[in-house]
């Protein structure tokens, strides 16, 4: 980060809540926004309970795990980790995870294996599940592509069958690359997959990184993003790449019913940087969530 951004972005954040404190006697309302675990990853691991109590204590509705595995979200079991969030007035809303489109070879196991991962969602409470990549065989050829658009759509079925909608979350390469020369993967995965089915979670930061504006997606594709990832550079608001109020200005035409904050890189510790993160988005006026 150049150092007069960070430098804006610090000085932001103290001007703001000073005006909040010395006008209004309060801080800003709490928007109904969610953190992506990720965020916390080096935290989560190693103490759940507590990291949730954190998340909770900074103002954040709700949660997207990045820890599913064997049955089980960061090794509990799905109603204890519903309880555990509960307890702190926070719900699951969605959880990253996933499996590589299958051959004929292991077309069985995948699926099954969906059948007990859309099983524990429920039973977490989950409204989404998020496949949060894809494997190198979507990026070689149109061939590829499309048979993971098809494997997304019966994925969707599934679990929509078990009233939780299926999703893909983007990095910047499906924006950059191009198949049979003209193609755009993303847009491809756009028209090649059932909106009854499949619904995208946009990665805001990512779609910039790879060239894209996310507001000419929302315009040619309404209604398909879902989810957003509010993503920075570093914390939200700190690079001063992301133009945050005019990608807003198009939330209601995307669709979006709602926004997931996610860190990945710090400047500050991972708890800091998550709670800038949401303190930033709760006092920006031109953010404004879904009921």
């Amino acid at each position: 980060m150049k150092k007069r951004n960070f430098i804006t972005f610090v000085l932001l954040m103290a001007v703001t809540g000073l005006i909040f404190s010395t006008f209004y006697s309060c801080k800003p309302a709490k928007k109904n926004i969610g953190l992506q675990l990720y965020s916390l990853r080096d935290s989560i691991t190693k103490d759940v309970p507590g990291t949730i109590a954190k998340v909770s204590k900074m103002g954040y509705k709700f949660v997207e795990p990045a820890g599913y595995r064997d049955g089980k979200f960061y090794g509990m079991e799905p109603a204890a980790f519903k309880v555990l969030c509960e307890a702190n007035k926070l719900t699951v809303l969605s959880s990253h995870t996933g499996r590589n489109a299958p051959d004929s070879t292991n077309l069985a196991e995948t699926m099954a294996w969906w059948d007990a991962c859309i099983d524990a969602h429920v039973a977490v409470g989950a409204k989404y599940i998020v496949q949060p990549s894809m494997g190198r065989t979507a990026y070689e050829s149109l061939a590829g592509l499309k048979a993971y658009c098809d494997y997304f759509n019966a994925v969707g079925e599934k679990c929509n069958a078990k009233g939780i909608r299926f999703g893909y979350h983007n990095h910047d390469k499906e924006f950059s690359t191009k198949l049979d020369s003209t193609i755009i993967m993303y847009e491809y995965m756009l028209e090649n997959t059932d909106p009854a089915k499949v619904m995208f979670e946009i990665d805001l930061y990512w779609a910039v990184v790879g060239g894209a504006n996310p507001v000419d997606y929302f315009n040619k594709y309404p209604g398909r993003f879902e989810l957003w990832h509010i993503k920075d550079k570093e914390e939200i608001g700190a690079s001063g790449m992301m133009d945050f109020a005019a990608i807003w200005a198009g939330a209601a035409k995307s669709g979006m019913q709602y926004g997931i904050v996610e860190v990945e890189r710090y400047n500050f510790d991972n708890f800091t940087s998550c709670k800038m993160s949401i303190d930033f988005l709760n006092a920006a006026p031109y953010v404004v969530m879904p009921k």
